[in-house]
């Protein structure tokens, strides 16, 4: 009787708290699924490096994995080469971005307000794409603008080879200059202009402000995009699969791709300790950038609203200032695609000139639109980016809300489970599902499901960082009234909260969607000839040497994305309200 008295009250507590507070049951489920998609992975991860036997059979505890791949020498390279291609990128895509967000917010240089919108479309191309451009364009064989100054110059060699880390570094700092740009410029945009405004008075050039007064002004904002780029380009497996593998130059996720896919028999523990390493390199430097932007409160500038950044006369020179950002521009967003479409549409790569009339062709999208193959990826890529995505911004507006809005015990530690995912690697975490799957007995192992659950735990943080910022402007009152009505929790967020939260919802969803759609990543450590999303298919079209059809359906997927923000923005009906959530 007392042990039943005892159990009784063990579970009557929790059952009081849910009934006097209803947020308390939300936290808790939100909590455990957040904690499962975090901390699963990771934890098998773990288990993985450390385990003695290959993957599903049972295993004793090893550190032998650790001296083995810490004894290599080749570890210490690959480490090198690693911190050498992030850090290049990280800075060249920052520069880069610091340059043309200048001269598209603080400059009168015409045509600045379409360099703005022209410097992020390349979010909606498949990085692998943008890198497979840069190999047509530059490859030392065949690459066009290789062959023309060889033409037109009589060398006997090709005078750039983008098969080598200044290639990689290249290719991937442009690939990662549309995210510096989106934070330089947010700063710059909130930026009060009465400091500039002071030190022209004063008698300083343009120059001068800018090099005294603007960039100090924004340098956490400068670091913070750098960090992250930096985040980006270590983690980043469609560069290196493009340029490092044929170079054979090794970085961590070639490593960890040649141990977990290219070997014979697949090594996966070896893997696991790389991706191990891997994650806790990223981990430390998404911590240095929460800190960097949370630190950014010692810079603050704007103290209050309506005031307009200073746009500044560059008289004559803003011709130059546009010249400057068209050049950037034509690098990152028109040249890439420009051949994307001109391999598409020819039988074979060559320097245009009078014969490509003759080789003009639909058959590379005559084959794709027609291909069984092309056609399941396609059909897999959009299930996962449409469904995918509605269901990471779902969980990311509750989670948003219950770490903004409420004082619910536990939601401090939701937040701190969110921090994981930010410096989750792709290809570490397709490491971890791996391991996670093979003993946790749901039958998604090589299946969409497998896929859908790596994409949603990966980018969460994307869509919390959307739906956060929305969170917080919507005032307790609305809440409040609603319950003071007789409205649950679950009836205030769907049909008062959530209305509220569209234009943070409808904006992750796209971002979401649209990574979704082009990911590669993961999906190349997780898919199964069944379940073959977009990236790999477009990775495979690459190996095989089939350009045409792979470059024709880069630029399908391209098109899609389109399609895919135009329908979320008119289904959602955010038109001006949606630039400015």
């Amino acid at each position: 009787m007392n042990g039943t008295t005892a159990l009784t009250r063990v579970f009557d507590r929790p059952v009081r708290a849910v009934r006097q507070d209803p947020q308390v049951a939300v936290i808790v489920v939100v909590g455990v699924l957040i904690a499962y998609l975090s901390l699963s992975p990771t934890l098998m991860l773990l288990y993985g490096s450390f385990l003695s036997k290959p993957l599903g059979v049972p295993g004793n505890f090893t550190f032998s994995h650790y001296i083995r791949a810490y004894a290599d020498p080749v570890t210490y390279q690959l480490l090198l080469n690693s911190f050498i291609f992030a850090a290049g990128s990280s800075l060249l895509a920052t520069m880069l971005a610091a340059v043309v967000a200048w001269i598209t917010v603080r400059t009168n240089a015409p045509f600045r307000k379409f360099f703005e919108l022209t410097a992020i479309i390349p979010n909606i191309f498949p990085p692998i794409m943008l890198a497979v451009a840069w190999t047509v364009l530059l490859s030392p064989r065949t690459g066009l603008i290789n062959r023309f100054f060889m033409e037109l110059f009589g060398f006997q060699s090709a005078p750039l080879n983008i098969y080598s880390m200044w290639g990689m570094i290249f290719v991937e700092g442009l690939i990662t200059t549309p995210l510096a740009f989106l934070i330089v410029s947010a700063s710059l945009y909130s930026m009060d202009p009465s400091l500039e405004e002071s030190a022209k008075v004063a008698g300083s050039s343009n120059l001068q402000i800018a090099w005294r007064i603007t960039f100090p002004i924004i340098r956490p904002a400068f670091l913070a995009a750098a960090t992250l780029n930096f985040v980006r380009a270590i983690e980043s497996f469609d560069t290196p699969a493009i340029i490092a593998l044929p170079a054979r130059i090794e970085v961590f996720t070639t490593k960890i791709y040649r141990e977990a896919v290219g070997a014979f028999p697949p090594n996966q523990n070896i893997a696991a300790t790389y991706a191990v390493s891997l994650l806790v390199i990223t981990m430390f430097f998404v911590y240095l950038y929460r800190w960097l932007t949370s630190s950014s409160e010692r810079y603050v500038t704007v103290t209050g609203r309506g005031y307009r950044p200073t746009v500044i006369d560059l008289g004559r020179w803003r011709y130059f200032a546009s010249a400057i950002a068209a050049l950037i521009l034509l690098l990152i967003v028109v040249l890439p695609f420009l051949v994307l479409l001109y391999v598409s549409f020819v039988t074979y790569v060559h320097v245009p000139g009078k014969k490509t009339w003759d080789l003009l062709t639909l058959d590379n999208y005559r084959s794709n639109l027609t291909d069984g193959r092309t056609y399941r990826a396609l059909q897999n890529s959009l299930f996962l980016a449409v469904g995918g995505a509605t269901l990471c911004m779902l969980l990311a507006s509750v989670t948003a809300y219950m770490t903004t809005k409420t004082k619910t015990a536990g939601r401090s530690l939701i937040e701190a489970l969110t921090f994981i995912p930010w410096a989750f690697p792709g290809t570490a975490l397709a490491i971890g599902l791996l391991w996670t799957y093979v003993y946790v007995p749901l039958p998604i192992y090589g299946s969409l499901w497998i896929l859908l659950i790596g994409y949603i735990t990966r980018f969460l943080p994307y869509g919390l960082r959307a739906m956060s910022s929305t969170v917080v402007q919507i005032h307790d009152e609305l809440q409040d009234a609603s319950m003071a009505c007789g409205a649950g929790f679950w009836a205030t967020f769907r049909r008062v909260l959530l209305p509220l939260m569209r234009p943070g919802f409808v904006a992750g969803w796209i971002i979401l969607a649209t990574i979704y759609l082009r990911e590669f990543s993961t999906s190349v450590f997780l898919y199964s000839p069944g379940s073959e999303p977009i990236g790999p298919l477009l990775y495979h079209f690459y190996v095989d040497g089939n350009y045409g059809p792979m470059c024709s359906l880069g630029v399908i997927v391209s098109m899609i994305c389109l399609i895919l923000i135009v329908l979320a923005r008119r289904i959602g009906k955010v038109g001006a309200q949606f630039e400015g959530g």
